[in-house]
């Protein structure tokens, strides 16, 4: 017998009613798979506190924390001197006219591609970052006894020079002053370095405690690492003289401790490159070993830029090639590379005649105003008869003054005077102008004469 076919339009229906059939079954399936993944989502079963609740809220920062209460006050003669940063006459923040220039020629450069940069950064960067540092005519770079790696700003240089010495040096223990910027303990701590003080600041004097310090780095165990503030030493302002930059240099070199150099204002102190360098370049000319963490945050205002370089001195070429192979390995797991834009603005400027000139002019006025910005508060101290000595004022130097000033003097003047600055009565001169100069040297006054 011949099979039997349906007809075409009994055929249609069937196909149709097939295919409803099993959209019908997979919206069911789709159905039970939705609640299913509803019932067993993976935040489903925690009805209580989050499994950080247990988490302790952190104090905040406490120099970025006092920029942080600024912002809340509503004052409108409120005075931020706590954050290091340059400000203008008119309290703006400043960008460089050279920097502009050098980013607008790289913005006109049609060539340049945002490729990842070698671990160790921008290779001409680091090239003129140690010529900066060390001085054109430098043996240790004429001799490739030195490597210069890019990292990030002052702080992350500081970082990866740590964790390279934590691996690599028989030493574990970093000597720092007291007082010193309140990120030095953090840095070497976690990177694996234990921690120890030694006498720097006199607040008798507010002054150096020079004996202090010889006392103490005399009595550290030999090849101890130690911290040095290349210039304007923050938070006191306060620097050794060359003579006695000469004799911690002899000191160190004979119980042959370290030198580990934080260079974060070099021509901001005196508006002179070479002469902020002194210190460095004194150590450097003895032909010993030392690490010298750089920073382009203040000296050229690129902050948020974070531009710096980690250079190690070493006795021998072959010596800094081995160490830069090791900074390598702390580098790529930390940052893998660092950001190519900033660093190319230093090279733009460093490696041209005369933008170089531009930005030593611009340099030594931002530098200029500084020191205008202390004879300014002196003058005013003294023309109110405040009680106390303010020399210090005009003897420190860079961006910083340590005022001498106690943590009940300084919750006083945030409170009646709406003035904001570390609880160390550290002040930042690059904050201050003409224009609150009078607003400060009242507050001064009144917390020196009522809160003694």
């Amino acid at each position: 017998m011949r099979p039997e076919f349906a007809s075409p339009s009994s055929s249609s229906s069937s196909s149709a009613d097939r295919r409803l059939n099993a959209l019908v079954r997979h919206l069911a399936t789709a159905s039970m798979v939705s609640q299913t993944a509803v019932a067993f989502s993976p935040t489903s079963g925690f009805h209580g506190d989050s499994v950080f609740s247990h988490v302790v809220r952190a104090p905040e920062d406490p120099i970025l924390g006092v920029t942080v209460a600024y912002n809340k006050d509503p004052s409108p003669v409120k005075l931020n001197l706590g954050v290091g940063a340059y400000r203008t006459e008119e309290g703006k923040p400043l960008v460089l006219n050279v920097v502009r220039k050098a980013e607008q020629m790289l913005l006109n450069d049609k060539s340049r591609v945002k490729e990842y940069l070698p671990i160790v950064g921008i290779a001409e960067f680091n090239k003129l970052s140690a010529k900066l540092i060390f001085g054109a005519d430098s043996p240790a770079i004429r001799e490739n006894r030195v490597t210069t790696v890019q990292c990030l700003s002052g702080t992350g240089s500081l970082r990866v020079g740590a964790e390279f010495l934590a691996r690599h040096y028989h030493q574990k223990t970093i000597y720092i002053p007291q007082p010193t910027w309140g990120n030095h303990p953090k840095v070497f701590t976690l990177a694996g370095l234990s921690v120890k003080t030694y006498r720097y600041y006199d607040p008798t004097t507010r002054g150096m405690n020079f004996q202090g310090l010889l006392e103490d780095l005399g009595s550290a165990p030999s090849g101890s690492i130690v911290l040095l503030h290349a210039c304007a030493h923050n938070p006191t302002g306060v620097d050794p003289t060359l003579q006695q930059w000469e004799q911690i240099r002899q000191l160190m070199r004979s119980k042959a401790l370290l030198p580990f150099f934080d260079s974060a204002y070099q021509g901001f102190a005196s508006g002179n490159l070479d002469e902020d360098a002194q210190s460095i370049r004194m150590f450097v000319a003895d032909g010993g070993e030392c690490f010298v963490a750089q920073s382009y945050a203040k000296n050229m205002g690129l902050y948020g830029e974070r531009v710096g370089a980690l250079s190690v001195v070493c006795r021998a070429a072959d010596v800094a090639s081995k160490v830069e192979s090791q900074l390598k390995l702390v580098i790529r797991p930390m940052f893998s590379n660092p950001p190519i834009h900033g660093a190319s603005i230093v090279v733009t400027i460093l490696k041209d005649s005369n933008m170089f000139n531009e930005w030593t002019i611009e340099l030594k006025a931002m530098a200029d105003r500084i020191i205008s910005m202390r004879k300014q508060l002196f003058d005013a101290l003294r023309a109110r008869g405040t009680p106390g000595d303010w020399s210090h004022i005009i003897k420190q130097i860079g961006m910083f003054t340590f005022t001498g000033l106690n943590s009940k003097q300084v919750e006083f003047m945030t409170r009646e005077y709406h003035i904001y600055m570390t609880s160390d009565g550290r002040i930042s001169m690059a904050g201050l102008s003409s224009k609150t100069v009078p607003h400060l040297a009242d507050a001064i006054h009144a917390a020196v004469t009522r809160m003694s």
